[in-house]
């Protein structure tokens, strides 16, 4: 058995490396909202257990036996999010809190259970993918809404859940996973969108919240791009 807290460096690094190629131990430490010299010392115990490789140039990485771990909890917290939306009914902005309470203390029989009741999904409620069992983990391209240029579409895929008042915003303006989104205009430099939803409303997202979500083309425009290769 790990601790919670070990398993909670673990998942943190392991959506961290995601996202950039060099996790240091500053991002580690703003990304857990703890101080730099707490992230250090965590990081010298995981090196010791032999979960993470870590040295000054290169950040810190996990290690096959590490990342084993980050996908087990990463699983049942994944699972424990849908199973709360799905079959009681909690707000997606709440489900992220309550599974980050729970997802440590579940059995292996608990996880199997609702994995079987819910059909064994591939992903949770927000378009993060759900690592299998045998903890393997789909890592399908998706791009940010921020790249999408102005006069292109988009099918929403996935979107963070690093925070629930941003969540509030998505489900009320219909910009959740599966979701057509049409990029009307943008500013330069990585300035405002202005966006059009299937509802036929448009809204106006500033970098932050477009660089949340992350999409896919339509079928219509990978079908043309397609043809254009060939």
């Amino acid at each position: 058995m790990t601790s919670a807290s070990v398993q909670n460096y673990l998942k943190a690094i392991y959506q961290l490396q995601e996202h950039c190629e060099t996790v240091t131990t500053t991002a580690l430490a703003q990304y857990l909202d703890i101080s730099a010299a707490s992230a250090t010392n965590m990081i010298k115990k995981l090196a010791r257990l032999k979960l993470v490789r870590h040295s000054p140039y290169h950040g810190v990485e996990l290690t096959t036996a590490g990342e084993k771990m980050a996908l087990e909890v990463l699983r049942h917290h994944r699972l424990i999010e849908l199973f709360l939306a799905e079959a009681l009914g909690v707000p997606w902005e709440a489900v992220h809190a309550e599974a980050e309470k729970i997802e440590h203390v579940i059995s292996e029989d608990l996880e199997d259970r609702i994995a079987n009741f819910l059909g064994d999904p591939a992903h949770d409620p927000h378009g993060d993918p759900i690592p299998t069992k045998a903890g393997k983990v789909a890592r399908p391209a998706y791009q940010s809404l921020l790249d999408v240029g102005a006069g292109q579409s988009a099918v929403i895929r996935r979107v963070s859940d690093q925070n629930s008042d941003h969540l509030k915003h998505f489900s009320k303006l219909g910009l959740i996973p599966n979701a057509t989104v049409d990029v009307l205009h943008r500013e330069p430099f990585e300035g405002p969108l202005r966006v059009r939803v299937a509802s036929g409303h448009e809204h106006t997202l500033d970098e932050t919240l477009a660089r949340g979500i992350w999409v896919t083309p339509p079928a219509s425009q990978k079908t043309a791009i397609n043809k254009k290769r060939k």
